[in-house]
């Protein structure tokens, strides 16, 4: 595990442990390079290889319409969000590689699908995931490393309710984008992503696999 926030990392560290399951966490800011490769040098030194990555960090960044979004939350988003995922894709694939492949999981969103006012950079970051996804690969298809992406819906997470606590009258707006009638957990957004990081996958690469409970069948 890999996060800026240090003490939630330890704490799902130590659950893990407690469950009898295996963990290190290590403190890595995705906006730096130096941090994602010193993470995945860490795995690799602690676990032998690095057989599965999900690039999971994100922030959604201010709502502002496009003519008033501050500049400097633009270069935030993109650098956490986007460039995150470059770092992770670039040192990732270059520890497949050496032990012959594995399976990279971008999260995106159905906001690099559809668009949605008020979040410029974040929609902008999570469309631009998607493409650097399906570039990656295949330009790594036949070398045994698959890089797929999930693309979520609205799911109950801190971004989600830091989204409502400023506008607490859209709960009812991002409930109706949702056909299935509620907002999705964590868990069900994890199981698609066990099943990309599993052999049950073997043949699924490039894709993008949408959990979003029938909103952009609409």
């Amino acid at each position: 595990m890999a996060d800026v926030m240090v003490e939630q990392g330890e704490k799902v560290v130590s659950e893990i442990r407690s469950d009898g399951g295996e963990a290190t966490f290590v403190r890595c800011d995705v906006t730096n390079p130096d941090d994602v490769k010193a993470a995945i040098d860490l795995a690799v030194r602690t676990y032998g290889r690095l057989d599965v990555l999900h690039n999971n960090a994100g922030i959604e960044g201010p709502q502002a319409e496009t003519a008033n979004y501050p500049e400097s939350d633009f270069e935030r988003v993109i650098n956490v969000n986007l460039k995150g995922v470059y770092f992770g894709l670039k040192y990732g694939v270059q520890a497949m590689l050496a032990n012959g492949g594995g399976s990279i999981i971008n999260t995106a969103s159905v906001a690099g699908l559809v668009g949605f006012p008020g979040l410029l950079a974040y929609n902008a970051s999570k469309g631009a995931v998607i493409q650097m996804t399906r570039t990656a690969a295949l330009e790594y298809a036949k070398q045994g490393i698959r890089i797929n992406a999930i693309a979520p819906g609205v799911i109950e997470t801190p971004m989600v309710q830091r989204l409502l606590a400023v506008q607490p009258e859209a709960y009812d707006s991002f409930l109706a984008l949702e056909p299935i009638g509620r907002f999705a957990t964590p868990e069900e957004v994890a199981q698609v992503a066990l099943f990309l990081a599993s052999d049950d996958s073997s043949f699924v690469t490039g894709s993008v696999s949408i959990v979003d409970g029938g909103l952009t069948a609409m």
